[in-house]
C-alpha cells in the first residue's frame, strides 16, 4: 500500500518562503515519477513541478524560478522549496507519484499519477 502525506504548508507573508515535503511510504518506484500539484478554490488542479530519477524535470511557468522540486530516494522523500510566493500561490498543494514510467512532456499530467497525497494548504496573505 502507497501512502503519501504531505507537511509544511501553512499561512506566509507574500514574498516569504514555505518548504513543502511528501514522504512517500510503500513506494519502491525511485525510478519513476513524483510531483507536485496544487488547487485554489474554483479552479481544476495544475500541475505545479514534477521530475523523474534521472533528473528531468518540469515546472508551470507560473512558478519559474521561484519554485524548486528535489527528492531524497534514499529517504522516499519529495520536496518543493517556494520562494517569492505571492497571493496566487495560495492552494491545497498535492503530492503525486507514477509507478509506470513517464514521459518528460507528460510529467505535468495529472493522468501521468497513480498515487496522491490528501494535501497541505497555502495560504499567502498579508
Amino acid at each position: 500500500q502507497v501512502h503519501l502525506v504531505e507537511s509544511g504548508g501553512g499561512s506566509v507573508l507574500p514574498g516569504g518562503s514555505l518548504r513543502l515535503s511528501c514522504a512517500a511510504s510503500g513506494y519502491a518506484y525511485n525510478d519513476r515519477c513524483m510531483g507536485w500539484f496544487r488547487q485554489a478554490p474554483g479552479r481544476p488542479r495544475e500541475g505545479v513541478a514534477a521530475s523523474r530519477s534521472d533528473g528531468a524535470s518540469s515546472g508551470a511557468g507560473s512558478v519559474q524560478g521561484r519554485f524548486t522540486i528535489s527528492r531524497d530516494a534514499a529517504a522516499n522523500i519529495l520536496y518543493l522549496q517556494m520562494n517569492s510566493l505571492n497571493q496566487e500561490d495560495t492552494a491545497m498543494y498535492y503530492c503525486a507519484a507514477s509507478s509506470r514510467y513517464c514521459r518528460r512532456s507528460d510529467l505535468l499530467l495529472q493522468s501521468t499519477y497513480n498515487y496522491w497525497g490528501q494535501g497541505t494548504q497555502v495560504t499567502v496573505s498579508s
